[in-house]
């Protein structure tokens, strides 16, 4: 058969069709891969797609708790320095100006301030920014009038953000929504980072293309192609891990995310979400904040110059920190305000009059918050007790307190700037440490707590933590329960202040002795505690009863426990600065418990009321047994042991306080108190080491500077129904006359006073007049002692 025979099984025309088979299968092998792969594509974009839609309609961010001090309450009379309201509108970011026309600003003339205050959210209700004029008088508010020169009864301005309660991510943001922003905001930053943003779908192909030629040419990474949608998807829902599959991933994303939303709602998420600084472990996400971390003020109140700075650092918020590289920031700046001329957003002359201001770059926050550590960990321990963490770190509550910023930094710079000194005067003790509490004495409001010599100091908070001995701080407690059985005791009465011999039961012997190690022998009773005798006050103890002593002290708003000993008459107990404190407060209301008040109120993101935190008074001591004590406690500082405070305070304040000195001087404590202001001061060192300190030659100095510092208002003590005023005889607590020698002008409670007239008595009945006080002189003969009373 021919080869050519067409018949033929073997002729050569077999072969296109074997191929031709092939070419199929190929087909087939193709359209099988792309299925596949269009399968993993769409369950990949599918996966994605739900990532990207459940976190931007979901909650975006966990947004921390927004700590606030006490607004600045304005009106007429109120007793408030020109250079405290300063200090406070300079916390607050206040700027000066020639002519005031806008939030945030505050214009001088001689005694008169004219401020634009920023409308904000109280706990009461919100309330609009306003222009007003506040005129002063010396120490006080003299006039408060608005625009229109009509006198207006109160102004409140927005409180200071003293801090957050933040998640483990340590992000912080303030939300902002487009309608806040400055006009020139949306038009610099995308001039900047994305021009087309309005045109493209989530990724620019010419940018990226255009990125990679210029990164070509120059040898290094210049300039990326990503745009906002781009960041904002790797910053959103991405790591930082550089490769291939996440740069593909931001890509599909950022397209998935146009997608479904409109181009405002990505700008308005990318605006809050982008990195802008770092204080500490605290990170700064968002226009919102950086404008308050920057520049002290909200954004809306942004300049030119201003918007161009925070545009600018978006490139690199660590290699563009204002504070540290200002140079560098400032060329950055120039450069963007620039690019808006050349770009015809701005005229060439705003631009070089934006060029030529300075960075107006406020002190860190840190700077004055600093201070404010040790009260925003009482605030959080208390919200803890109420609140799951998720919520105080995810929800945005607002919490009011009633912190004052002045009165905090005054209160600190008295522990650090004093305590200094002391450890330049006893170089040996370097380790001293203090602590303060400081409180509103008629309300329990805190205003402010030091922890620590060292301002900003996070560590152990010693006005909170440190449980150490009281030495004579429990004194007044002591007298207050002899006062409280009038019929045995009043201030009039004679104590001896002999030594005394104390066996326990288990045969251990006791034997207190005074600081000056001298008896006294019979002293009246308000002068053994103005002098803070030891052994009259332990005699007085034992006879009132120890159990009535601890009943007293839980009374004044001690909640632990107390065991029955006898040295405890003499402060052998551990308390804490801020328990001190709520006995001394205590006192100083009259015998009202005044639960101590960190948080005035809690709010919602939304601005509804959370929780409340109202004022509780609650009658726990005698006010007549309490005025008594006071009246004595305004004798320690006159007369007693207080009375050195008097060298740094002026003479025509009548202030109340009492000093402690534990055994060894290991602690020096001053508890104390004016009209307007209460403190309790603690010195020592953390391991307990015996200190070369007194109560009166350490926490007195501290507590003297600061209530210099802060003001303190002169007592305005009212006696109560029910106590009367006399003159009686020092030496013998009967009646007396205001022309006697020795006589005293001495508070009672009403039926009880002393009923027989002593009349005047000679210089030689029998009394020393030792320090200005007639004392009976001591006999062994009872009968003797008798008749001198009766002479």
């Amino acid at each position: 058969m021919s080869k050519s025979d067409p018949n033929s099984t073997n002729s050569q025309p077999q072969k296109p069709v074997k191929k031709f088979r092939l070419f199929r299968t190929l087909i087939k092998l193709c359209l099988l891969i792309m299925l596949v792969v269009g399968v993993v594509t769409g369950v990949y974009l599918y996966r994605l797609d739900t990532v990207v839609t459940a976190k931007f309609e979901g909650k975006k961010w966990d947004i921390p708790a927004k700590v606030y001090a006490r607004p600045l309450e304005l009106y007429e009379g109120l007793q408030l320095s020109p250079d405290t309201f300063a200090l406070q509108l300079k916390q607050l970011g206040y700027q000066r100006k020639d002519l005031v026309d806008s939030p945030g600003e505050v214009m001088r003339k001689g005694t008169t301030y004219t401020l634009y205050t920023r409308g904000f959210q109280f706990e009461d209700g919100a309330e609009p920014a306003q222009q007003v004029s506040v005129t002063f008088n010396q120490q006080s508010v003299k006039a408060l009038k608005n625009n229109e020169g009509e006198s207006v009864p109160l102004v409140r301005l927005e409180p200071l953000l003293i801090g957050g309660i933040y998640p483990d991510s340590n992000e912080d943001r303030i939300i902002t929504r487009l309608e806040e922003l400055p006009d020139m905001l949306i038009p610099t930053l995308l001039a900047v980072e994305d021009r087309k943003f309005y045109q493209h779908y989530g990724v620019s192909f010419k940018a990226i293309a255009r990125a990679a030629w210029i990164n070509f040419r120059s040898g290094a990474t210049v300039q990326g192609g990503s745009t906002l949608t781009q960041q904002l998807v790797k910053n959103f829902y991405l790591s930082s891990e550089r490769s291939f599959k996440r740069k593909l991933s931001e890509a599909a994303m950022a397209f998935l995310l146009e997608l479904h939303y409109s181009k405002d709602d990505i700008l308005e998420t990318y605006l809050n979400e982008v990195y802008l600084g770092q204080e500490g472990k605290r990170a700064i996400h968002g226009f919102g904040l950086a404008s308050q971390f920057y520049f002290g003020k909200p954004i809306s109140e942004l300049e030119l110059h201003q918007v161009a700075l925070l545009v600018g650092i978006v490139k690199g918020p660590s290699e563009y920190d204002p504070r540290r590289q200002p140079k560098k920031v400032l060329k950055r700046r120039n450069l963007v305000l620039k690019v808006m001329a050349k770009l015809g957003h701005i005229t060439q002359e705003e631009a070089q009059k934006a060029i030529e201001k300075p960075l107006d770059i406020v002190k860190s926050n840190k700077s004055y918050l600093a201070n404010a550590y040790a009260y925003l960990d009482l605030v959080k321990r208390q919200l803890r007790e109420e609140y799951n963490d998720e919520d105080l770190t995810s929800e945005g509550l607002s919490v009011f307190t009633n912190l004052d910023p002045v009165i905090q930094m005054k209160a600190q710079t008295s522990v650090t700037e004093t305590i200094n000194k002391l450890k330049k005067a006893y170089p040996k003790h370097k380790d001293l440490q203090g602590a303060m509490v400081v409180t509103a004495p008629n309300s329990g409001d805190v205003l402010a707590i030091v922890g620590a010599v060292k301002p900003g100091y996070a560590g152990f908070n010693r006005a909170l933590d440190a449980e150490r001995s009281i030495g004579s701080l429990v004194k007044p407690a002591v007298y207050l329960t002899a006062l409280s059985f009038p019929e045995q005791f009043n201030l009039a009465t004679l104590i001896d202040d002999d030594s005394i011999t104390i066996r326990s039961d288990t045969g251990e012997v006791w034997e207190p002795k005074n600081y000056d190690r001298k008896s006294h022998g019979w002293v009246p009773l308000h002068r053994a505690l103005a002098k803070s005798y030891n052994l009259s006050t332990v005699r007085l103890g034992m006879e009132v009863g120890l159990s009535e002593v601890i009943h007293t002290l839980q009374q004044l708003g001690v909640g632990e426990e107390l065991k029955p000993f006898p040295a405890m008459l003499l402060g052998a107990i551990n308390l804490k600065p801020i328990q001190v404190a709520q006995v001394y407060q205590t006192i100083a209301a009259g015998g009202f418990q005044t639960p101590m008040r960190t948080i005035r109120a809690v709010l919602t993101a939304n601005g509804a009321t959370l929780q409340r935190y109202e004022l509780a008074l609650e009658q726990k001591v005698d006010e007549r047994f309490v005025h008594l004590v006071q009246y004595s406690m305004q004798e320690v500082m006159r007369e007693g042991t207080g009375r050195s405070a008097y060298s740094v305070l002026p003479g025509k304040l009548r202030l109340a306080g009492k000093t402690g000195t534990t055994n060894d001087r290991r602690d020096s404590w001053f508890a104390g108190y004016g009209d307007n202001l209460l403190s309790v001061v603690w010195i020592g060192k953390d391991n307990n080491e015996s200190t070369p300190l007194t109560g009166s030659s350490g926490a007195l100095k501290v507590w003297s500077d600061f209530m210099k510092k802060a003001n303190v208002r002169s007592l305005q003590p009212i006696i109560p129904e029910g106590v009367n005023y006399l003159w009686v005889d020092e030496a013998t607590g009967l009646r007396s006359q205001e022309r006697c020698p020795g006589a005293r002008y001495l508070p009672f409670v009403s039926g009880f006073e002393p009923l027989q007239e002593a009349g005047c008595y000679r210089a030689n009945d029998g009394y020393d007049r030792r320090n200005g006080y007639p004392q009976r002189r001591r006999s062994n003969n009872v009968i003797d002692w008798f008749k001198s009373i009766f002479r």
